[in-house]
């Protein structure tokens, strides 16, 4: 499977926000978003007035990328949701917040969506007492996410556990931070995702 290798910082820059992708360090002001808020190359700097498709086109890739998905697969992603019935963007978003890696990192388990995508590739959750191995597993309301018993010394769940001990949960999610793991509550409606995306200009790109 191919994956993206590059500087995950210019990423961000490119869009222009944070998307979260280095962990700890985004959060700090080290944060290369907060020392060049312009984008990456040589003609990073200049301004240029985006068209319709242009506009339509970085809300896509912003998407994507906070996700950390490939094009194929996040295509498949707005497929689906547009097969579903209710508002496809809305949809789309959920079936995303949905994914076992980005529960994980809802959770607070991994420090951003890529690390906590490695940590259920190394079999380190359970779904209902079941260990999963696969990113995209789809959870469901009433499901608990747990770290396995024997790993959960492991030094980096433990700092990253500790490390988002002041950060909100999502109202659709239940922590229990003592017993490490967690409890979805219920489909995530849109006001209780904080993406920081306009998933209606997302649908616009599909569609023309």
């Amino acid at each position: 499977m191919a994956v993206y290798t590059g500087p995950r910082c210019r990423l961000c820059r490119r869009e222009g926000v944070k998307l979260y992708l280095k962990g700890e360090k985004c959060y700090t002001k080290k944060c290369p978003v907060e020392k060049r808020t312009y984008a990456p190359g040589q003609h990073g700097q200049q301004q240029k007035k985006l068209s319709d498709y242009g506009v339509q086109l970085r809300q896509k890739q912003k998407m994507r990328r906070i996700y950390w998905l490939l094009e194929r697969q996040f295509h498949l992603y707005y497929v689906e949701a547009n097969r579903r019935k209710g508002v496809t963007g809305e949809t789309l978003l959920q079936l995303l917040e949905t994914r076992l890696d980005n529960v994980v990192y809802r959770l607070g388990f991994g420090s951003s969506r890529r690390e906590s995508r490695v940590m259920v590739n190394h079999r380190h959750f359970t779904v209902n007492g079941k260990v999963v191995d696969i990113p995209s597993y789809q959870v469901r309301p009433g499901d608990v996410i747990a770290v396995r018993p024997e790993d959960r010394q492991i030094q980096l769940i433990v700092d990253s556990v500790a490390a988002a001990a002041g950060r909100r949960v999502p109202a659709w999610l239940e922590l229990n931070a003592g017993a490490f793991e967690g409890r979805v509550l219920h489909y995530p409606n849109r006001d209780e995702i904080d993406t920081d995306v306009d998933e209606q200009l997302v649908v616009e790109y599909y569609s023309r």
